[in-house]
């Protein structure tokens, strides 16, 4: 049996195993992690420039390109900006849905030119989000994925009563199904 060659091939020790498949594991981690953090932090494909803080960035509160966190160099690069708040709405969805209202506030970001008259014709958007909101279907208002077609409806409705350039977006405060 000494000179049998299966039993020779089942004395020897298997090679591999899992310590290598572990080594090349670890090892892609902390390469990824590596590459994440430089590019994250700016050490890689950062802003251009000797030093952290040579654009405004840093710690003086910017982003690293000379512009602070909402996008502008200074508050006095900001655009006019106006907000109305709106009176909340509660509509009520029926009797044979299982919520049985729709809590809905938001604020109109308007053209500063326009605050006066857009106060005035408030009623008149009020009854078109009623009007609109009364329509949609219990279904359409639960799902997450229509959130951004039903803010696009509601604001296409304001600019038709308050007229094209005068409202330049809707900013959805509250809506809660009840």
């Amino acid at each position: 049996m000494a000179d049998d060659p299966k039993a020779e091939d089942d004395e020897k020790p298997k090679k591999g195993g899992k310590k290598g498949l572990l080594i090349g594991v670890v090892g892609a981690l902390l390469l990824g992690g590596g590459g994440f953090y430089a590019t994250y932090s700016g050490l890689i494909l950062g802003p251009k420039g000797d030093s952290e803080y040579a654009d405004g960035g840093g710690e003086s509160g910017g982003d690293g390109y000379g512009k602070d966190a909402g996008g502008y160099a200074s508050a006095s690069d900001l655009p006019d900006i106006y907000f109305i708040e709106m009176e909340p709405l509660i509509i009520s969805l029926g009797d044979s849905a299982s919520a049985k209202f729709l809590r809905f506030s938001g604020q109109l970001d308007v053209d500063p030119a326009y605050a006066a008259e857009i106060e005035l014709v408030m009623p008149r958007i009020t009854d078109a989000l009623n009007t609109y909101l009364r329509a949609v279907s219990e279904e359409e208002l639960a799902k997450p994925s229509s959130f951004d077609r039903l803010r696009a409806q509601m604001l296409r409705r304001i600019q038709v009563v308050t007229g094209q350039g005068k409202v330049k977006d809707l900013l959805i405060t509250e809506f809660i199904l009840g």
